[in-house]
């Protein structure tokens, strides 16, 4: 489930600075992408775990908005490379994951409280 948080999280970063501005000469906001990594336990898998965070490697794009305090002398200023709706459908998935495992959980939970309600009786 830390996978999925982390993922979320990561998403909604880079959804919240979808529309962040820089000059020209600055570094544009990079997308953070969540890198999940398999653990093993012997023969059967033990789950995955967040394996590291990666920024993307795009350098920004060029706009021209003249108005804009930021903007350099060709009126330019630097927006960065998020595609909004990738974002959005990237997020879908890492939420219904996250329900999935919650659900499950849920379930495991239901399942130990009836042995515990056999064992009473």
């Amino acid at each position: 489930m830390l996978v999925h948080r982390t993922w979320m999280d990561a998403i909604s970063d880079n959804i919240a600075n979808v529309n962040t501005v820089r000059a020209t000469d600055e570094e544009a906001f990079r997308a953070r992408y969540v890198i999940a990594q398999a653990l093993e336990n012997g023969s059967t898998g033990a789950g995955v775990a967040v394996g590291g965070i990666e920024l993307s490697d795009a350098q920004g794009r060029l706009v021209f908005d003249p108005t804009h305090p930021l903007a350099d002398a060709n009126g330019l200023v630097r927006l960065p490379e998020v595609d909004l709706g990738e974002q959005l459908t990237t997020m879908i998935m890492a939420q219904r994951g996250y329900q999935a495992n919650i659900a499950q959980v849920d379930r495991v939970k239901a399942a130990y409280q009836s042995a515990l309600q056999m064992g009473r009786s």
